[in-house]
């Protein structure tokens, strides 16, 4: 299975401007070296901003659009958007944060996820942080990183808390399809009472139109989810799917057809072996009910 490391990924309008703009050359007939030649821009730098290695400049878009005899101007609007939307997308709300995000590609999976229509996520052992309350993300972030100052813990609760805001509610928000081990609702992080918060943020969260739980019971026994937790992000056409996997130093992210096509068989076989969406909003609240005080 290849692993494609990178600091950030590329933003969600910036693989869609890459995948246009080499479409079009292709369409014209044109050679990256006939391009090159005729607008006097470096070859190598045309070609890293059609593999969506780099940004570009509405300028250069326009030169290229022309080279290419593209005259639809709804279409060359399009493409121009694009440009300006990953611009845009270069100077994200999670900026503030950098000093905590960078260290764990923490800030390249945000940049992914702020721009993705759909998530599939796959947890065995926590509750996913788009569901996490603030005090069991906080007890989570404290345990799991104590190189960090508490000045940093809430840095990163904050974050935690905004990507909820973003991406569950608002104009447009994402879908979610969470799919969460029996594991999870064993493991008391922080305490009974931070565990019965949780349990009721999930059940508040279940009842979302755009948000879809779903328990592995442990009856199941063994299960294809047991290799360990991956989110698989869908966006816009024509933005192909991906796989994130998170590491403590080294997170990576899978690009290619096969790997997301595994993983997505992989989701949907989870899916299929999981308790349905009523069951598991049951479930939480028995759990809830039976925590010691």
């Amino acid at each position: 299975m290849a692993l494609k490391r990178k600091l950030v990924p590329q933003s969600v309008y910036r693989r869609q401007l890459a995948t246009r703009l080499r479409e079009l050359r292709e369409a014209s007939g044109l050679t990256l070296t006939e391009v090159s030649e005729q607008i006097e821009v470096n070859q190598g730098s045309l070609s890293r901003i059609e593999t969506g290695e780099r940004g570009t400049t509405p300028v250069l878009v326009r030169a290229l659009l022309d080279c290419y005899a593209v005259t639809d101007t709804e279409l060359r609007d399009d493409i121009l958007d694009l440009v300006r939307a990953d611009k845009e997308q270069q100077k994200p709300w999670w900026r503030k944060y950098s000093t905590v995000l960078t260290p764990t590609r923490y800030d390249g999976y945000l940049a992914l996820e702020a721009g993705a229509i759909g998530l599939a996520n796959y947890q065995p052992l926590l509750v996913p942080g788009l569901l996490q309350t603030e005090d069991y993300a906080r007890a989570v972030i404290a345990q799991m990183r104590p190189d960090l100052s508490a000045d940093q813990v809430d840095a990163l609760v904050k974050v935690r808390m905004e990507r909820q805001e973003s991406r569950l509610s608002g104009e447009r928000p994402a879908e979610l399809r969470a799919v969460l081990d029996e594991a999870v609702l064993h493991r008391v992080i922080g305490s009974p009472t931070v565990m019965r918060q949780q349990f009721a943020r999930l059940v508040q969260a279940g009842k979302q139109p755009n948000v879809t739980i779903q328990l592995l019971p442990f009856a199941l026994g063994a299960h294809p989810g047991l290799y360990g937790p991956f989110v698989i992000l869908t966006f816009p056409q024509p933005t192909a799917p991906l796989v994130w996997l998170e590491n403590p130093n080294n997170s990576v992210y899978l690009e290619s057809q096969s790997d997301v096509q595994n993983y997505t068989d992989t989701f949907d076989q989870l899916r299929a072996s999981a308790l349905s969406p009523a069951e598991t909003l049951t479930r939480f609240i028995r759990t809830a009910e039976e925590l010691e005080p």
